[in-house]
């Protein structure tokens, strides 16, 4: 490594740049020091880019009084620093810039060291450390600043909704998503959230008849479980009825099967959630349920690694630009009411939910004692919307034979 830089600092303009006390001699071994200050003396004289042969004979002609062995020791390093490529300019500098921190810290141990045995007292040779390179500490960047013109902006802010909401009470007032958002959807055991996901890709003017591609990754649910609500849902046959006429539900499931796919991903973590984002390049993901791909190792506390597992989940749906649907369980303070908020979000109350574009929790009506069958009405609380602004709650059915929300 350190050829390589001798071998850079050959080169005038690299060597203007980094001269003196940016490049101290004792950056180098004994040997290649000496190297080094044949190279400070020539460009102060010469004022040009040397080459490794002008440098070994300057090196020979200003040592003259060498043995035959210190000559051939030098001959042969000089050897090899001609066989060395010259550093491309931002490979060298970064190098230099390691180099030289290291000796910084080094000082600044060996201060430390002072101050621990008491042989220093006076803070001010560190202050003036620190001073002094300070800035050395402090990497210089070459920033590619992001484009605002009027004609990137209005194309990069969505406008209008790649894929819309196919319930109509909520779209009048969300639309719907693009690639980049993270949907938070949460909601109490036996609510419906499954039937929610299912009912907005595989029902009636859901996102796949839209031509979105979307992957289902479950972790609660077998995927057979999962997938028979995709097909009630698609076919809006329940599953006796596509039993008994399996040839009318395979013409209406073809309409949206190719843009569906469904995997068991129990025991899988976020990084195997964005590997196979990576290589399915959908539209949509679902994560049913997004809590489950959370690694809990080396977090402190639980809701901190379910607040990681939010901030994963936003930036798969930034790099890859998809919309990411995460379903979350909702804490007991939820059950039996209607009206929910944020702070109901199982495990994190505010951590997964700051991750959120959208976040829609699904409540429905209290059971009511002495009735038979449960209430199908759903109120889908907005409580977080960074897309249209609008909060509030709208109204809907869940026919929970096919999966399917309606108005």
């Amino acid at each position: 490594m350190e050829l390589g830089l001798i071998r850079s600092l050959m080169d005038r303009e690299f060597y203007e740049e980094h001269r003196g006390a940016r490049c101290p001699n004792r950056l180098f071994s004994k040997d290649v020091r000496k190297i080094k200050e044949v190279i400070d003396n020539a460009m102060t004289k010469y004022d040009r880019t040397v080459t490794p042969d002008e440098i070994e004979a300057l090196f020979m002609s200003n040592n003259p009084s060498m043995t035959t062995a210190q000559k051939g020791a030098y001959s042969s390093l000089f050897r090899n620093i001609k066989k060395e490529q010259k550093l491309g300019s931002d490979i060298a500098k970064e190098v230099l810039s390691k180099l030289f921190q290291q000796i910084i810290g080094e000082d600044i141990a060996n201060l430390g060291f002072d101050y621990v045995n008491g042989s220093k007292s006076s803070l001010e040779p560190l202050r003036a450390l620190l001073e002094q390179y300070g800035d050395d500490f402090t990497p210089s960047m070459n920033i590619q600043w992001d484009d605002i013109s009027i004609e990137t902006l209005l194309a990069k802010n969505d406008l209008e909704a790649r894929w819309t909401f196919n319930i109509p009470s909520l779209t009048r007032k969300v639309e719907g998503i693009n690639a980049g958002h993270l949907v938070e959807i949460g909601a109490r055991p036996n609510t419906g959230k499954t039937s929610f996901h299912a009912s907005l890709i595989a029902g009636p003017g859901g996102f796949a008849e839209q031509g979105a591609k979307c992957i289902v990754l479950c972790n609660e649910e077998g995927y057979h479980r999962v997938g028979a609500r995709y097909l009630t849902a698609g076919t809006g046959m329940n599953l006796h009825q596509v039993k008994e006429n399996p040839s009318y539900a395979q013409e209406m499931y073809s309409k949206i099967r190719d843009n569906i796919r469904i995997k068991d991903s129990t025991m899988y973590d976020m990084n195997w959630v964005e590997s196979a984002v990576k290589s399915s390049k959908p539209d949509i993901v679902v994560l049913d349920m997004g809590d489950k791909f959370a690694t809990y190792q080396g977090f402190a506390r639980a809701d901190e690694a379910l607040k990681a597992c939010a901030i994963h989940a936003r930036q798969i749906a930034k790099q890859y630009e998809c919309a990411v649907l995460y379903m979350s369980q909702l804490s007991a303070e939820a059950e039996g009411k209607i009206v929910l908020n944020q702070s109901m979000m199982e495990g994190s109350r505010t951590g997964k939910a700051a991750e959120a574009d959208l976040m829609i929790l699904i409540a429905k009506n209290p059971q009511v004692e002495g009735q038979d069958e449960e209430d199908a009405q759903r109120h889908l609380n907005v409580v977080k919307n960074k897309l249209s602004g609008w909060h509030g709650s709208v109204h809907c059915e869940l026919d929970y034979r096919l999966a399917r929300y309606t108005a």
